[in-house]
């Protein structure tokens, strides 16, 4: 047996045999043939929810985005720490929030997978673990709300530097295309079909690209202006809620309230358009980029 194995591992074929093997094994562990279901989903989107749990995870999708952001809804009680560790390969390079409902408000556990997190980059994290899940206990009952206030905390972080700016790219394992075509077709022709692909695959990444910096500008303005603006009514929260706790509220005081209230009603509305308004509608998003400067000329006049 051992000079049978000695002799095929001699020739060509055998050879060519034991790297497919190789090949195998490396595809199966970076596929994450170990991982478990919450692992396994991030690796292609950036929301998971536990069973039980409702969430519109397309829509939820859509409110993150291609930011490098991922959200782990869990079921009331895990160990969302133990969230976090399960997920650091097939999340790394991204900012991980865990969170589950605990009663009124949201437990949570911040994450940063960044580049150097744990030399150059480790205050950072730290900050970007502290920040990214503030403001969403108001939006217990609803997710997807809290989404969004999770995305603007994002968005404030790339825009003071905390957070590396960028895009997060998805895509498949290269080990499981050259394991699909070493098993169909021999190893080949299988890097054959991987090459096709991959030129395939750089074309339409390379298409989309270009669109994305086509309307780039318009929707930097707004993510901008959306984040100046959710930082103005967390601020004029906090006077609203010490203004709520006095007795004897005077006249000046329940004019700020009504404003205030109006405020916040308008915000949530716009977080909505910003969700479904087309990117390649640029007509569009310069209307929703005046509307923020609008509410945020108004927020500016109910804090004087």
């Amino acid at each position: 047996m051992k000079k049978s194995l000695g002799a095929l591992a001699s020739t060509s074929f055998g050879l060519a045999v034991l790297a497919c093997l190789v090949l195998a094994g490396w595809a199966l562990w970076t596929g994450g043939v170990l991982d478990g279901p919450a692992a396994r989903q991030v690796r292609t989107s950036s929301v998971y929810a536990a069973p039980g749990v409702d969430l519109d995870r397309a829509a939820a999708e859509r409110i993150i985005g291609n930011r490098r952001l991922v959200v782990l809804l869990l079921e009331p009680g895990a160990d969302l720490r133990k969230g976090c560790r399960q997920v650091v390969r097939a999340a790394d390079g991204n900012v991980v929030l865990v969170m589950s409902r605990d009663g009124d408000d949201y437990d949570t556990w911040g994450c940063a997978l960044l580049p150097g997190r744990d030399d150059e980059n480790f205050g950072r994290a730290a900050v970007a673990e502290s920040i990214i899940g503030r403001g969403i206990d108001n939006f217990v009952d609803r997710p997807l709300d809290a989404l969004k206030v999770i995305t603007v905390n994002y968005d404030l972080l790339v825009k003071a530097g905390t957070v590396p700016d960028g895009t997060r790219t998805i895509s498949p394992s290269l080990p499981r295309f050259l394991l699909a075509g070493a098993a169909i077709v021999a190893v080949v022709i299988g890097s054959t079909v991987l090459y096709v692909a991959g030129r395939r695959a750089g074309r339409l990444a390379a298409v989309r690209r270009r669109r994305r910096d086509e309307h780039a500008d318009a929707r930097s303005a707004l993510g901008a202006g959306a984040a100046v603006l959710a930082q103005q009514i967390i601020d004029l929260d906090k006077r609203y809620a010490a203004t709520r706790r006095r007795r004897g509220v005077t006249g000046a005081e329940e004019d700020f309230g009504r404003r205030y209230l109006a405020l916040t009603s308008d915000y949530a509305g716009l977080l909505d358009r910003i969700e479904t308004v087309d990117a390649g509608d640029d007509a569009a998003v310069r209307r929703l980029v005046e509307h923020v400067d609008e509410l945020s000329r108004r927020a500016a006049q109910a804090s004087r």
